[in-house]
């Protein structure tokens, strides 16, 4: 492949948008392609289709440049790339199985497979179970393509500068033309000092699948430690930063509160579960679905204090909820902690308020029956409860003095930690956070000790 490399990128969601909109920041030409007209034409308008800072106007830039363009035909993608990415989707199974659903993989590859006439690499960055690589490349595959594995590691809010910044880039390759051909289309991140980690398919596929799994047990454990928190007295926000001290632990990831939840985390380590019970590693298996369920469990806690700042019984009650996205910076509601609360919260009879800078269509469209308000002081209008789910920094410098004026009741539950405590007491609010005691709970004499 001499010359300038050309890019496809197939499948247009969150990966695939952001790395075609990425590679032609970088300066490649790139074909990004995707199976729906509809999701082409907006992009082509300009319009990326989701929330990620800074996406909109690179986006445009790189159409204007010309180095950017999408289509819906295979036929011509094959033709015009040097390097096909695949990022198409990879979700749980709808079945109530743990298993990752490959069909959009695989049907792009065999849809890909025999348009490819002329040597290319195809990567995939779609996160997939470990030997879902070697297959597809012995069985789908013509000689004239050779696979490789790079995963990717975006965090949603962050992701232009995980992908133009990453921490590290991981190949996944069979031989040394394939790694070759991956310096040249991260050559300026490497010039950079990031650091390229070349290995076999099989790792390069375990790297994403163990980061997540590490990421969502280092979140389970501090909140584990929450729990523990609660019944003695503690205060898990100081241990977690007490903790964070230790170069060991490191605080990064570890702050307590509501748990993870999106498109990435939640499914990718229940996938890596049922592999796991599949290879017969049954004690990590174990270890991850306690992860998962520690997790799910925050979001039974937020109800239940909820319901003990209400009185005893949502029934009736009024809720506001500040934040519906799974995490600042993002729209997006997959598997959101904050939207799991707030459904239940309804279910249980409350009426709930719900506000949320991005994600408020999303939430619309997925739960009609919630209550939607237009400011943070209008979800906290008349409400017995204020409930903080997600953490934009719209609420962490709300005035909890004007909100505490339209508030029936001055109760609020910080489920990310992310209020001011001092401040939000001092304007008369009863505070509860995830891992707090309440303020008027003497804390327990476990553990404490002696003193001479």
């Amino acid at each position: 492949m001499s010359g300038a490399l050309r890019l496809t990128v197939f499948g247009t969601g969150y990966l695939g948008t952001v790395h075609a909109v990425a590679m032609a920041e970088v300066g490649f030409q790139v074909l990004g392609v995707d199976t729906d007209p509809a999701r082409i034409e907006v992009l082509c308008a300009g319009r990326p289709g989701i929330h990620e800072p800074g996406l909109t106007a690179m986006l445009r830039r790189g159409l204007a440049s010309g180095r950017l363009a999408f289509t819906t035909s295979y036929r011509r993608a094959a033709a015009s790339g040097d390097v096909h990415f695949i990022c198409v989707g990879t979700p749980q199974c709808e079945d109530g199985s743990a298993r990752a659903e490959l069909s959009q993989l695989e049907a792009c590859l065999t849809t890909l497979a025999p348009l490819l006439s002329r040597p290319c690499l195809v990567v995939g960055k779609s996160t997939v179970p470990v030997g879902t690589a070697a297959r597809l490349a012995s069985s789908v595959l013509p000689g004239t393509a050779e696979l490789a594995w790079n995963p990717e590691f975006l965090r949603e809010g962050h992701a232009l500068a995980d992908t133009l910044q990453p921490d590290r880039i991981v190949a996944g390759v069979q031989s040394p033309r394939a790694e070759a051909i991956l310096r040249r289309v991260y050559e300026k991140q490497i010039a950079a000092g990031v650091p390229f980690v070349v290995t076999d398919l099989a790792t390069a596929e375990l790297v994403k699948l163990a980061a997540n799994a590490f990421l969502a047990a280092k979140i389970s454990f501090i909140n584990a430690m929450a729990e523990v928190c609660e019944a003695v007295g503690a205060d898990a926000a100081l241990l977690a930063a007490a903790l964070g001290h230790d170069p060991r632990i490191g605080g990064g990831g570890m702050r307590p509160g509501l748990g993870f939840g999106g498109g990435c985390l939640p499914k990718d380590i229940r996938a890596f579960s049922g592999q796991a019970d599949e290879l017969g590693a049954l004690q990590t298996a174990s270890l991850l679905r306690l992860v998962d369920t520690i997790n799910q469990r925050r979001r039974d806690r937020m109800v239940a204090l909820a319901a003990e700042l209400a009185g005893g019984s949502l029934a009736g009650a009024r809720v506001g909820v500040l934040g519906l996205a799974f995490k600042p910076g993002t729209d997006d509601i997959r598997d959101s902690p904050a939207m799991a609360v707030a459904t239940t919260l309804r279910e249980l009879g409350a009426v709930v308020t719900a506000f949320d800078p991005a994600a408020m269509d999303r939430a619309r469209a997925q739960c009609p029956g919630l209550c939607y308000a237009r400011s943070p002081a209008e979800a906290a209008r008349d409400a017995d409860v204020l409930l903080v789910l997600t953490e934009w920094p719209q609420f962490t410098a709300a005035d909890p003095g004007e909100l505490g004026a339209v508030a029936a009741k001055r109760n609020v539950v910080d489920g990310r930690h992310a209020l001011d405590r001092t401040r939000w007491q001092a304007a008369g609010w009863h505070y509860r956070a995830l891992g707090q005691p309440a303020a008027d709970r003497p804390a327990a004499a476990i553990g404490r000790p002696a003193v001479a």
